[in-house]
């Protein structure tokens, strides 16, 4: 009895088919484990990389549960996991202060500032002018807010215009709405109206001391 033998081309397909695959996922694995090795490390410093950025930014503030400032900037740059964070205003910055009724106290604006959230504090860098209700205008260079104390400061040279009344100096300290100051290193020019000369007056007050102009006229002619 002869045995006759029939080869499979199936057979054959299969084993070739099942080759190819191995060899397929052999590279994958192999240009994956080349992938993994590539690490790029990035270091973060929480002092110089902001983690939150606004454009055109207005924002209301709260102080104790109740709304007392307005604040409108440019670019608004948020430091939060800095050691002391805080928010930075590299385009200027305008805010505006509350009484109890929503009413305007005061407003403020500058080129640059910095505000830092656990102190309540702002710095305000380049024309820094502040205006109160009572028309009260201070101009300076820098200026620090202090909304825990309710106090404005600067060690720097300063004007402050009163109506007609203007007095400069180098230091000045008062509340934020500007009814309660001191100034250091004063100097200060009170204009008045036109009078005749035996009456007219122009005080200048430098230091405590009063140079009385009428006196010094006076003085020369005899």
């Amino acid at each position: 009895m002869t045995e006759t033998r029939f080869l499979c081309k199936t057979g054959k397909y299969s084993i070739t088919t099942t080759f190819v695959v191995v060899v397929m996922l052999l590279l994958f694995m192999a240009s994956c484990g080349k992938e993994n090795k590539e690490v790029v490390e990035v270091t973060f410093d929480p002092e110089n990389t902001y983690t939150m950025r606004t454009t055109d930014a207005t924002s209301l503030i709260s102080d104790s549960g109740i709304t007392r400032y307005r604040l409108k900037a440019k670019e608004w740059l948020v430091f939060g996991k800095a050691q002391e964070p805080h928010s930075y205003f590299p385009q200027g910055v305008y805010v505006e202060k509350f009484d109890s009724l929503f009413n305007v106290e005061a407003s403020v604006k500058a080129d640059t500032a910095y505000y830092w959230d656990k102190k309540g504090l702002y710095k305000l860098i380049g024309h820094v002018s502040i205006l109160s209700l009572e028309g009260k205008r201070l101009d300076t260079s820098i200026l620090f807010i202090d909304q825990k104390e309710d106090k404005i400061h600067t060690d720097e040279y300063f004007e402050l215009q009163e109506g007609e009344k203007v007095i400069t100096g180098i230091g000045f300290e008062s509340n934020q709405n500007m009814t309660k100051y001191k100034i250091f290193n004063s100097q200060g020019t009170f204009p008045v109206n036109e009078t005749p000369r035996d009456s007219s007056r122009v005080n200048t007050v430098s230091d405590s001391t009063v140079v009385d102009v009428a006196k010094a006229d006076s003085i020369k002619k005899d």
